[in-house]
């Protein structure tokens, strides 16, 4: 049977897509315009990864393509005219072409501009290569419409995006009055997270248990902090993730630095080890944080400080819910920030707290949302105090990724080991790789056909 609408997994971005439009028309609707999505484009020494809007909403991987929708719902997708060239060095899931629209979602499929050299697209692209694009936004703003896009005044967010839209001014009479940003309203919709990104964030997070207990295992007098990187990560390859965000692995003094990424010290006994590390898998991210003893054993010092880390990370997590902040010095005390620097202040430890509770999480590590707004249902939280003593060698950090739910919030990660004597087992285990498990399996039939 011919397909009459977009394949299941695209149908989730059709949803969305609506959703985003009639967000639009509510908050300004007397405007008249089209919507202009901006995807990412690729970068020679890395491995391409879609910007997280533009797949929120769209599913679509490749680099350097458009989307463009009508406010009545009519949408094309605009892509580079490399396409034939393209398809000789890259793979895609499914060609973007006019006969595939239908089953993505959309009204059809064209080209951006002018045929391009070579396979791929780049941020300072001639006009020609836009030039039907280009046609289409001036007669928008010439008919007195609107580009509604991914614009927001920060100086991090949608940077890619935005250097889009700087070149494409340079080709036409677009002036900021002609745009219309509409990152809040994609933010409020990827803040809560359904069912199937709930599934994917608990395999983002399995994959980093696995990491996590890899990392234990590995950690040893005179191990190199890069070794216990190498093993977490053989984790994340093996079971096809990549890391969220540069692993940090910090030992000792390394340890009360936040965001060490050298991770070439030799690790010693007597210290600790704060191995803070997340998947991404299926494009959504984990972010978890464990302390390690080198030794496999705390000192009395350090796991008197591990316990409170400890104890501060229950209790802000005993009180987190909706209607909660993650922070918000307006309302302290249904701050979770503020509450867990209270709770440290009563035990003399405050000023070793350097940074903030928690974050929001999904398909960015630190994931949109707006932080003036208390927390909801189907927000995706970490909650990760620490403790940091520089002089003492002693960094200690333990976070967990939150799912909120009605009545308080559910621990996605609740199988990682977190008690002291937990984590003391976990570093006296031995790591053994898949295929030296095989091998001592090997090695046991053939002691036993021997024996015979």
């Amino acid at each position: 049977m011919k397909q009459t609408g977009p394949q299941p997994q695209f149908l989730i971005q059709t949803t969305r897509r609506k959703e985003l439009l009639t967000a639009i028309k509510q908050q300004h609707g007397a405007a008249k315009g089209i919507v202009v999505l901006f995807a990412d484009f690729e970068v020679e020494r890395l491995v391409f990864r879609q910007e997280s809007s533009f797949y929120y909403l769209t599913g679509i991987k490749e680099p350097g393509v458009a989307l463009v929708m009508e406010l009545d719902g009519a949408i094309d997708l605009y892509i580079p005219n490399c396409d034939k060239e393209r398809a000789k060095w890259m793979a895609t899931a499914m060609p973007l072409t006019q006969e595939n629209a239908v089953n993505m979602g959309l009204n059809s499929i064209t080209h951006l501009g002018s045929v391009c050299p070579g396979y791929q697209f780049h941020p300072f692209f001639p006009k020609q290569e836009y030039s039907h694009l280009i046609a289409r936004i001036e007669q928008v703003i010439a008919a007195g419409g609107k580009l509604f896009t991914l614009s927001p005044n920060t100086p991090n967010q949608y940077i890619q995006q935005r250097l889009i839209l700087e070149r494409l001014k340079g080709f036409m009479h677009l002036r900021e009055e002609n745009i219309i940003d509409i990152s809040p309203l994609v933010a409020a919709m990827r803040r809560k997270k359904d069912m199937s990104e709930i599934e994917r964030l608990y395999k983002a997070i399995d994959t980093t248990i696995l990491a996590q207990e890899a990392a234990a295992q590995a950690i040893g007098d005179g191990v190199l902090e890069c070794e216990v990187q190498a093993a977490l990560e053989y984790m994340f390859t093996g079971s096809g993730a990549r890391p969220a965000f540069p692993s940090i692995v910090g030992s000792g003094k390394n340890s009360t630095v936040l965001h060490y990424h050298d991770n070439n010290t030799p690790l010693k006994n007597g210290d600790l080890v704060v191995v803070d590390i997340g998947a991404e898998q299926d494009y959504y991210c984990a972010d978890l944080t464990r302390t390690f003893p080198v030794s496999g054993t705390f000192t009395k010092r350090q796991k008197e400080l591990y316990n409170l880390v400890l104890e501060t990370q229950e209790y802000v997590a005993s009180l987190a819910k909706p209607g909660m902040w993650l922070s918000n010095k307006d309302y302290p005390e249904q701050s979770l920030n503020h509450l867990a620097r209270k709770f440290l202040k009563e035990r003399g430890y405050e000023q070793y707290f350097l940074h903030g509770i928690g974050h929001f999480l999904g398909l960015d590590v630190h994931d949109v949302g707006d932080y003036g707004k208390p927390l909801q249902e189907g927000d995706i939280i970490t909650i990760e105090p620490g403790i940091y003593i520089a002089q003492e060698r002693i960094g200690i950090r333990i976070e967990d990724d939150y799912w909120i739910v009605k009545d308080g919030v559910i621990n996605l990660s609740e199988a990682l080991p977190k008690k002291a004597e937990d984590i003391e087992a976990m570093v006296q285990q031995t790591f053994v790789y898949p295929d030296e498990q095989e091998d001592d399996v090997d090695e046991e039939f053939d002691d036993q056909e021997y024996d015979d």
